[in-house]
């Protein structure tokens, strides 16, 4: 074993856990174990525990370096871990003398919210050759009364355009055909660095990189997208298609008492605007399940989101407190009704998935080839490919049927 990662939760976590693979493995460190943690849940923390006991288990050789969102906020659950040599913070993760030799401190977490350097590192992208991952944004200037994540990562800070697109343009050069930005508030993109925008950096990455194939977007909030990042999806044929909104919930009580930024009308007539742009754009979204006082009407109303914003792809949070946040003080809905209400949520999403797939089946659709025999549309739907297509080949098929998970595709006859 040289340096092995266990990643959890987001696209970024997934992004950051591959450029400290690569600073350690520069470094030279071997039997190393990086955990980058996810605080977004009571569960993921708990998950990511249980496997660091697991991998110790595995290889009791490997010196087990635990960092990210859970190790900044809950430093003592994984200090009192006998398994973990090092907890790292957020500040000090993306550095590469950190990766260097094995640190003295066992615990060397700094205060996110503190002055002093950005700790948003040059742009890196995961080690791909198909689809790269881009961190461009990090931190969060918003206080959702669920989450802790602000805690974690610190105020928004984003990486300047000119770095994202000399980024874009090395990865083109090496073969990279999908751009994925990503960050904790894509949206809050440039506000830090003046007069700029998410949609002011698509722009320039589409302009700056004309070979680039692909760009698309990791999940954004869809009440803060400016007018130039609407514009572009009506008239960049290479930004994708595809949106994954943070939603939360459809009733507006409960996105008040959440602290969100957005009503539910605001939701749906933002998608319906997409739509009419962009009538092939598929939707996917973030919502929660038993939010405290949320009742059952409040619940049905997040229900009747999935159709009336068209979602075709959701991801589920069962609600779970989250110590220190002001949702946690709230009155908590039962834990029955948690599990059930996120049942009936992951079932809507299921047919809506599978209905999404039946409007695909006889369309032509540009494929975008992955390992595994597998692709994605530029709607992001999984595709099974036929045989003999090699992973980053952009390809034109038919779309033959589907299985209700994946749709399947097919070659287009010649004439």
């Amino acid at each position: 074993m040289s340096v092995e990662v266990l990643s959890f939760g987001c696209r970024l976590n997934a992004a950051e856990s591959e450029a400290m693979r690569r600073q350690a493995e520069a470094a030279g460190r071997t039997d190393l174990l990086l955990v980058n943690t996810c605080a977004v849940t009571a569960e993921a923390g708990r998950q990511a525990r249980k496997a660091i006991r697991a991998a110790a288990r595995a290889n009791p050789a490997a010196r087990v370096v635990v960092t990210g969102c859970g190790a900044q906020v809950e430093t003592d659950a994984y200090a009192a871990m006998p398994e973990v040599a090092e907890i790292v913070g957020n500040r000090r993760k993306l550095d590469p003398a950190t990766w260097t030799v094995p640190a003295p401190e066992r615990v060397r977490i700094d205060d996110v919210m503190a002055p002093g350097p950005d700790p948003v590192p040059a742009a890196t992208a995961m080690r791909a050759r198909t689809r790269a991952f881009l961190p461009v944004q990090n931190g969060c200037d918003h206080r959702c009364t669920f989450c802790v994540i602000p805690f974690g990562r610190g105020n928004s800070r984003s990486v300047p355009a000119a770095e994202v697109v000399a980024q874009v343009r090395a990865l083109v050069a090496e073969g990279t055909r999908e751009v994925v930005l990503t960050g904790v508030d894509l949206t809050a993109y440039g506000r830090d660095l003046g007069e700029t925008s998410l949609g002011a950096l698509v722009r320039a990455i589409l302009r700056g990189v004309p070979d680039l194939d692909r760009l698309r977007l990791s999940s954004i909030d869809s009440v803060e997208a400016d007018p130039e990042l609407v514009a572009a999806f009506a008239e960049e044929a290479r930004l994708m298609p595809h949106l994954h909104l943070s939603l939360q919930a459809g009733d507006d009580l409960i996105l008040k008492r959440m602290k969100r930024r957005h009503g539910r009308d605001d939701a749906i007539r933002f998608c319906a605007e997409i739509r009419a742009l962009r009538p092939d754009a598929v939707f996917g979204a973030d919502l929660i399940a038993g939010f405290p006082t949320e009742t059952e009407a409040q619940f049905a109303r997040s229900l009747d989101l999935v159709a009336e914003c068209g979602l075709a792809q959701l991801h589920v949070f069962p609600y779970s407190p989250r110590p220190g946040t002001p949702a946690a003080r709230m009155p908590q809905v039962a834990p029955a009704a948690i599990k059930e209400r996120a049942a009936r949520l992951r079932e809507a999403g299921a047919t809506a998935f599978a209905r999404r797939l039946e409007r695909e089946v006889g369309e032509t659709r540009r494929v975008l080839a992955e390992r595994g025999g597998t692709g994605r549309t530029e709607g992001f739907l999984p595709v099974r490919l036929p045989e003999g297509v090699e992973a980053g080949t952009l390809i034109d098929l038919r779309i033959a049927g589907h299985d209700g998970q994946v749709l399947q595709g097919q070659r287009l006859r010649a004439g």
